[in-house]
């Protein structure tokens, strides 16, 4: 069972990760490290930030949000 301090958490977590999944920041810009351009590099990374913290997720919080009894 987790806390309610831990479903904020949870909830500030992946509100963190929609807001970033996109890089806005990066529109426009037009560099390019090791062949690849500097947003397709921020997308590889973050989706490896994603799949840890759903890995971190499932392990330790799932089924926040599930009503256990009647």
């Amino acid at each position: 069972m987790i806390s309610d301090i831990g479903r904020i958490g949870w909830t500030v977590v992946f509100a963190v990760l929609i807001v970033f999944t996109i890089p806005w920041f990066l529109w426009g810009d037009g560099r390019v490290v090791y062949g690849l351009p500097v947003w397709l590099w921020w997308h590889i990374g973050w989706m490896v930030v994603v799949s840890l913290v759903f890995r971190t997720f499932a392990n330790r919080a799932w089924g926040i949000g599930i009503e256990e009894g009647a």
